[in-house]
């Protein structure tokens, strides 16, 4: 399975985002979903979760109420919206799918992921 981010870039705070992370040749609605971000200096952090068919979501306490995880089955890709963003939340973003995993919680970060895009980078900056 590849996976290939997109929409990243440079935004003010207080701005939005939309990442994708988009997959060819198989259906990502079989796969369950995670965003990680890496900050430079900083370990790698789950940022939000998508079980198989979108049955069940996480959001790390750092992003909740302002990201949203969703899928667009018809575009074979999860979507995440990022609002009220922070100089913090700058850091290079990275999709991971998983074929096992059916629900999502906040430990599912620590799992061995099976395949990751690679990487899409997000500044948050005035």
């Amino acid at each position: 399975l590849q996976l290939v981010e997109s929409g990243g870039g440079l935004v003010q705070p207080g701005g939005s985002l939309r990442l994708s992370c988009a997959a060819s040749g198989l259906t990502l609605d079989s796969y369950a979903i995670a965003w990680f971000r890496q900050a430079p200096g900083k370990e790698r952090e789950g940022v939000s979760c998508s079980s198989r068919r979108g049955g069940s979501t996480n959001y790390a306490d750092s992003v909740k109420g302002r990201f949203t995880i969703s899928r667009d089955s018809a575009k074979n890709t999860v979507v995440l919206q990022m609002n009220s963003l922070r100089p913090e939340d700058t850091a290079v973003y990275y999709c991971a799918a998983d074929s096992d995993l059916l629900f999502c919680s906040r430990y599912v970060y620590d799992r061995v992921w099976d395949s990751w895009g690679q990487g899409t980078q997000v500044t948050v900056s005035s």
